[in-house]
């Protein structure tokens, strides 16, 4: 049963940015009183982000535009490059047994090699740059969607295609009109759990090859000794992940919802 106040009703998302809220008051509240140079303030780290990346004369820095930007769309570009090659082998392979059997020992394979490991084969083969970066991503974020994908076409229901069959609803239009709806609620927690990946592989890939990017920008406030630049780098990508995950959220109740309306 929901909290009332005042005979109210609370709603959840208040009672949620309260907790947040608090939490937030706690951390500047000890670490006012801890005075370690390490761990500043939240007021200090957003003074610090501010000034690095929303005091430009059009609202973005040129720090914004070279380092944040670009980050952004790496982690957009990547993911969704992941989710069309996922969604697209899942179908192969939920819906045609002998490309399962064929390729599940390869699959199985390369979904256990770490994509971090893989970023010196990836400098080789694409340079240091975003095109290496974009493929750290899509490495790292394909499985997801692809076997969840795989799941959900899998596990149509057999008379839900037999109804599709004496109805002649063949090729394109049972995909479109019978499998991709079924298997849309897997598809889509695929998609919300690559979009995680996409953005620590975003990090993990600008820490280690980048001279751009939020990645790049940690790197340079840790060796500088800056903390409170370094905490807003971290507190920035967080913001970041929320808003692509709130994103996503939207899309998903619309498309859930007319998929199943």
């Amino acid at each position: 049963m929901e909290p009332r106040v005042g005979g109210g009703l609370v709603t959840r998302p208040l009672v949620r940015w309260g907790v947040f809220a608090l939490v937030v008051v706690v951390w500047e509240l000890v670490a006012r009183a801890a005075g370690s140079a390490f761990f500043p303030p939240p007021t200090a780290i957003a003074q610090v982000g501010w000034r690095t990346w929303f005091s430009g004369p059009a609202v973005l820095t040129e720090a914004a535009w070279a380092d944040v930007v670009p980050s952004v769309l790496r982690v957009v570009v990547g993911w969704g490059l992941s989710a069309v090659i996922g969604i697209a082998v899942g179908l192969l392979l939920g819906r045609s047994r002998r490309a399962g059997e064929y390729l599940a020992p390869l699959l199985a394979f390369a979904r256990a090699l770490p994509p971090p490991v893989l970023i010196p084969v990836f400098v080789i083969l694409f340079a240091a740059g975003t095109p290496m970066q974009l493929a750290v991503i899509v490495f790292g974020t394909v499985w997801p969607v692809l076997l969840n994908t795989a799941d959900g076409a899998r596990g149509v229901d057999p008379v839900t295609m037999d109804t599709a069959e004496v109805y002649r609803v063949t090729g394109f239009r049972r995909l479109r009109r019978v499998i991709l709806p079924a298997a849309a609620p897997r598809i889509v927690a695929g998609l919300r759990v690559s979009l995680s990946l996409a953005l620590i592989l975003m990090v993990v890939s600008e820490l280690m090859a980048s001279t751009s990017g939020l990645g790049h920008q940690l790197v340079v406030a840790q060796r500088g000794f800056d903390f409170p630049a370094m905490w807003a780098a971290i507190v920035l990508l967080g913001v970041v992940g929320y808003a692509l995950n709130a994103a996503l959220l939207g899309v998903e109740r619309r498309a859930l919802g007319r998929s199943t309306g």
